[in-house]
């Protein structure tokens, strides 16, 4: 019996670990700054690495596309390159170290139409 769950736990344990493409964390989850994504500020990204960066972009854009109930539409979202570029720009400057990511990110997209992935319709 104790075998068997010796193999299980490793079992799980190896499945965990397993599509390592630089988009997943130790714990299997998706790779993102140390904070959630609605507490993560411009301190988390310049501490992060290269892919909890693009976790954290992924995760933003993933919410920020979340279908808007009654409305049938959803937020605008950023070129995941171009955010990238965006954070690390505005996240340079000193006094932007508190500022929260997914509010540059929304701001970003509402103000900076060459930031878009998509360009809303007219």
């Amino acid at each position: 019996m104790r075998l068997a769950a010796a193999m299980l736990l490793i079992a799980v344990m190896l499945a965990g670990c397993g599509g390592s493409d630089g988009e997943e964390s130790p714990g299997g989850g998706p790779a993102q700054l140390d904070n959630p994504i609605e507490l993560a500020d411009c301190t988390d990204w310049n501490e992060g690495s290269v892919d909890e960066r693009l976790g954290t972009i992924r995760q933003i854009r993933a919410f920020i596309s979340t279908p808007v109930p009654g409305t049938g539409g959803t937020g605008v979202t950023l070129d995941d390159e171009k955010a990238y570029d965006h954070f690390d720009e505005v996240c340079d400057e000193s006094v932007a170290q508190g500022f929260t990511l997914y509010k540059i990110y929304v701001r970003a997209a509402a103000f900076n139409p060459e930031l878009r992935s998509e360009q809303p319709e007219n």
